[in-house]
């Protein structure tokens, strides 16, 4: 009875090693063996493949745009998962403290550290791709940049650095909205591309929304309705 139980749970493995050597019939199932019982099993497991549409453009300034707008996002989105990654570390660090006292000053060393790790990067950066890597921020955290410095800092230094980031033409309370942003679209579709590639490493964004949907919104429903 052993030999035949372990003879029954070896034949998949064996059918599949030889599916090079034969082609397979379409109506074989394979048996899971549960407590001395047989299972069929008439599904396989298999990783989720977001299926991406194929880009088109309508002009050549379109494609550009694009292509410029893919090159900055590829460039800051590095930026808003590490600091995704800096935020839940500081977290779970945070929840295990008690005293206020010890509370406020991890939040300095914190607050050093990343300033440490950004701020030259940061100055490297054009008003868009700042712009783009606070949405990205949002994206990643689901808590705009402004309440992180707020959360970090005063409110009156979130509000100073806000302000300061206006006269830029950059806000730290953006979000990013895919919904109703046609730009922080486009931002998905060139991250969810650069995932599959490999050329970026995906992080779990925060912020919850439905990709086919917005692809539905704003390339399907705008070609139907192009004016």
């Amino acid at each position: 009875m052993n030999y035949l139980r372990f003879t029954i749970l070896l034949f998949p493995v064996f059918l599949f090693a030889q599916v090079n050597d034969f082609e397979q019939d379409s109506t074989n199932v394979e048996y899971l063996i549960i407590e001395g019982d047989s299972v069929p099993r008439t599904a396989i497991n298999l990783d989720e493949v977001m299926l991406l549409h194929k880009l088109k453009f309508n002009s050549k300034e379109d494609r550009i745009r694009y292509l410029i707008l893919r090159r900055k996002t590829i460039k800051v989105y590095p930026y808003a998962k590490l600091a995704a990654e800096r935020l839940d570390s500081m977290n779970q660090r945070m929840a295990k403290l008690t005293r206020t006292r010890d509370k406020k000053r991890y939040t300095k060393q914190v607050q050093k550290y990343i300033e440490g790790e950004f701020s030259e990067e940061l100055k490297k950066m054009t008003r868009t791709e700042g712009q783009i890597l606070v949405k990205l921020i949002h994206r990643q955290t689901g808590t705009t940049a402004f309440d992180l410095v707020k959360e970090l800092r005063s409110g009156w230094r979130a509000f100073w650095y806000n302000t300061t980031a206006s006269m830029f033409d950059i806000s730290l309370k953006r979000e990013f909205d895919p919904m109703n942003e046609k730009e922080d679209y486009l931002i998905e579709d060139i991250l969810q591309r650069n995932f599959q590639s490999g050329r970026l490493e995906e992080q779990k964004p925060a912020v919850e929304f439905d990709f086919y949907e917005l692809t539905n919104k704003w390339v399907y429903s705008e070609n139907q309705n192009p004016n």
